[in-house]
Parts: structure tokens; C-alpha cells; sequence
């Protein structure tokens, strides 16, 4: 995998974060992942709507016991009182950047807690990975076909699920003060809006050229010429 063309920015919210990120901390004191998120929502089967927000976030009704970090591994597991829910996480060094990358790998979905050794729903992710000293940061993350990035079923039991997960941003390796670093943003340089003012004016570019081009070759008649006859012609003889 090439990551060369990865866009690395900070990310800064315009408005303040409602809430400080889930801090997980896998039985230490040391923090070993950070999770936020704006909106945290499961469906099931269109019926069961589950709202997760609050409870991460704001209440700390979930237990991350579960987890488990690594320097080449982390699974953030959220257990709610009805839903489980992990996020496998790998740390890797590619050559081809000399330097290693995080990659979110899987995200893993159980209706009742309870069963862990069931099979769990599972989704394979799209495109979540960054430099290992970095963060992810991602307006829309879930399962519908227009999301920034995208949870795609990777067995019959994702396929009953929806996830939907706003201002998604995420860090397993190299966390430092407990707070995130840099983020490596889903979001690109060239958005579909700058790139219709590029192409706009581009366009609009070719056209003055023109113009010009075509203004800076008008000639116009010798006084001697009769507008509405041929051109007159003066033999020049030695």
C-alpha cells in the first residue's frame, strides 16, 4: 500500500467539542486509544435505533475493561448494555514511506454483549489509516453508500446493521498528554467545489486569451484603401 498522498492536517474545530474524547486506558493509567465522536448511532434490522453518543461520551455508561493495546495492535471494545462493538486497529512499517502507518482494519458489531464468542457482525473499512504518530479524523464514517468513508458488510450479519458516526476521530499509537495529535484528514485538498472553481476559471482564462489574441491582430485600412474595393496594390520596382 502506497500512503505517500495521504493529506496530513490539524484538525481545529470551529466550535468548541462538546465533551473531552473516550479515554481508554486498558486497566493503566497510561492512555493507549482516544475516540470522539459528535454522533454514534446503531440500527438494527431498521427497527432497533440505538443513540450511543451520550453514553460514551458524556455519561461513561461503557465499559472498555475489554480493550487491549500494543505497540503493533489495539481493539478498542465498547460494551453497552445491549450492543458491543470493537474497533481493530494494526500498526505496521511500510518501506515505502520509511516510517510505520495505523490502519483500522475491522469494526465488529454484537447485539447483546453478553454472546462475545458469537459471531459478530463485521464490516471491513474503506479507507482509515494515517502515520502512526497521528490521528484519523473523518466528517462521516458508516455504512451508507455517500460517507466520507465507508463500513462495508463483510458478512451476512453487517448486512442487518447501520452505523452512522459523525466528526469521527480516532488515535491508538504514540498518544501523548492525552490529547490527539495531528490528524490525517478522510477529507482532500482538492474538494468538488474547488475543483468547479479551478475548472471555471481555467475556462474563463482560455477565453480572455482569446480575446486578446484576437484584438491584438485587428488591422486596420490604409488611407489610400477603398473599403468596399480590392486592396490596392503599389509595385515596387528599383
Amino acid at each position: 500500500m502506497w500512503h505517500s498522498k495521504r493529506q496530513l492536517m490539524s484538525v481545529e474545530s470551529e466550535v468548541i467539542d462538546l465533551y473531552p474524547p473516550l479515554n481508554v486506558t486498558n486497566g493503566t493509567n497510561t492512555t493507549c486509544i482516544l475516540f470522539y465522536a459528535t454522533n454514534f448511532t446503531l440500527t438494527i434490522n431498521t427497527t432497533v435505533h440505538m443513540n450511543l453518543t451520550n453514553s460514551t461520551f458524556i455519561f461513561h455508561d461503557v465499559d472498555t475493561t475489554s480493550s487491549v493495546c500494543s505497540d503493533t495492535n489495539a481493539t478498542m471494545t465498547l460494551c453497552h448494555i445491549l450492543f458491543l462493538s470493537r474497533f481493530l486497529m494494526t500498526n505496521m512499517f511500510y518501506t515505502s514511506s520509511s516510517k510505520n502507518w495505523f490502519t483500522l482494519e475491522f469494526v465488529h458489531i454484537l447485539q447483546d454483549n453478553r454472546d462475545a464468542e458469537d459471531e459478530p457482525a463485521q464490516f471491513n473499512v474503506s479507507t482509515i489509516y494515517g502515520p502512526a504518530e497521528y490521528s484519523f479524523h473523518c466528517p462521516l464514517v458508516g455504512t451508507e453508500s455517500h460517507y466520507d468513508v465507508l463500513l462495508i458488510p463483510a458478512n451476512d450479519k453487517a448486512k442487518n446493521w447501520k452505523i452512522d458516526i459523525s466528526d469521527f476521530q480516532i488515535q491508538a499509537f504514540n498518544i501523548e498528554n492525552n490529547i490527539f495529535s495531528y490528524a490525517s484528514d478522510c477529507t482532500s485538498f482538492f474538494t468538488p467545489g474547488i475543483w468547479m472553481g479551478l475548472v471555471t476559471s481555467l475556462i474563463l482564462l482560455l477565453i480572455l486569451t482569446y480575446g486578446i489574441h484576437m484584438i491584438l491582430n485587428l488591422t486596420t485600412n490604409s488611407r489610400f484603401d477603398d473599403p468596399k474595393g480590392p486592396a490596392l496594390s503599389v509595385p515596387q520596382t528599383e
